[in-house]
């Protein structure tokens, strides 16, 4: 078994505690401990006996998770160590070598290396820039065949921020319908558009669905990694008896933790006080690229942290981001790393005077790259 690196969290992993401006983050700044108790609630948390949490999940918190999918119940609800462990075991459970994956791109890559390093045959299925990032389901129907198992989506998505229309998700629903494949859909920016609306999402729209989230991007809460998978009960418990090969439980704290974040008043807070960070500082991310409207273009996001920005440089993506790194201390995101040269991803969920600070060097940077053209 070959696995293939994993190039955007390797490039994060090594530099994002030593830049002094990480603007590769894909959410929002995170929240404080005592922003999510109260004092009763804290008293609680410091009187928790650490021994292990129900492997998998609480039934506070998997009752919790549950009302956020109409129509499933506890049993349908696997907790995991963040929604990168959803994502492999969702993989593990569902795709053997020589099935057939077809993935939506550009997308969060994990999936891409892992079926591939299981040896499943992946097939790229691609959101278009001239349809603002919505998919061609012409194009997806050509490509299904009789020997695709899975359909993997992103939806918000990452990179672009695009959010799936009802007319969308009922097209790829009908296509792995004709062939009896599962969709696996990655949610974890549910929770997260710009517009206060959070997309329907595919549950409930189909037995074959299984959705992966977590409380690390539309929730601001990535320390606690919590991430969960729903899908039907035979494979929510298929995919617990993987869970215990990989991390076994959650942290009992983290559990904790997460079941307030969802109770319905606070998830309300913490989703309120997230999209008014995303919305002020996208307003100043458009008003930076205004002043290089001969350089940058940017289908605005839906949803989520992130802005994915075609930019008119003579210089390759991981080129001008190696650069960022070495003579500024700014990290983004090339597009190199969805396949997509001359693109940059950039995160814009960090505090204000962080992201205008970052902001204002990679402007110094785009001027030196121009005076030498």
């Amino acid at each position: 078994m070959k696995i293939e690196e994993f190039e955007m969290e390797r490039l994060q992993s090594t530099w994002e505690n030593r830049v002094k401006y990480n603007l590769s983050e894909s959410g929002v700044h995170p929240l404080l401990l005592k922003e999510l108790t109260n004092k009763d609630e804290l008293e609680e948390l410091i009187s928790l006996r650490l021994g292990y949490s129900q492997t998998n999940g609480t039934i506070e918190l998997r009752g919790a998770i549950s009302q956020l999918y109409p129509g499933s119940d506890i049993d349908n609800i696997l907790v995991t160590n963040g929604s990168s462990e959803a994502n492999f075991i969702s993989i593990w459970t569902n795709l053997k070598a020589g099935e057939e994956l077809i993935l939506m791109l550009p997308n969060y890559m994990q999936i891409w290396g892992l079926a591939r390093s299981l040896g499943a045959k992946v097939k790229p299925f691609y959101l278009k820039e001239e349809l603002n990032w919505a998919p061609d389901l012409e194009e997806l129907k050509k490509i299904v065949s009789p020997n695709t198992k899975m359909i993997a989506v992103c939806d918000p998505n990452n990179p672009t921020g695009a959010v799936l229309s009802e007319k969308s998700i009922k097209g790829i629903v009908k296509v792995a319908d004709r062939v009896g494949a599962w969709i696996l859909s990655d949610e974890v920016y549910r929770g997260a558009e710009l517009n206060g609306k959070e997309t329907p999402g595919f549950w409930g729209k189909y037995e074959k669905v299984i959705v992966n989230g977590g409380l690390s991007k539309a929730y601001a809460l990535p320390g606690l990694r919590i991430g969960w998978m729903v899908g039907p009960k035979k494979i929510i418990a298929e995919s617990w008896s993987r869970h215990d090969y990989s991390t076994i439980a959650p942290g009992i704290i983290n559990d904790y933790l997460a079941s307030l974040a969802l109770k319905p008043e606070m998830r309300q807070k913490i989703l309120s006080r997230n999209r008014k960070i995303l919305n002020t500082n996208l307003a100043l991310v458009k008003k930076w690229l205004s002043n290089h409207a001969d350089l940058f273009k940017l289908i605005s996001p839906q949803a989520g942290a992130i802005a994915f920005i075609r930019y008119n440089l003579d210089i390759n993506s991981t080129q001008l981001i190696i650069k960022l790194l070495h003579e500024k201390s700014v990290l983004i995101v090339p597009g190199d790393c969805f396949g997509m040269d001359h693109f940059i991803r950039l995160g814009y969920g960090a505090e204000k005077d962080y992201l205008l600070a970052g902001l204002d060097l990679i402007d110094e940077t785009l001027k030196e790259i121009q005076s030498k053209g």
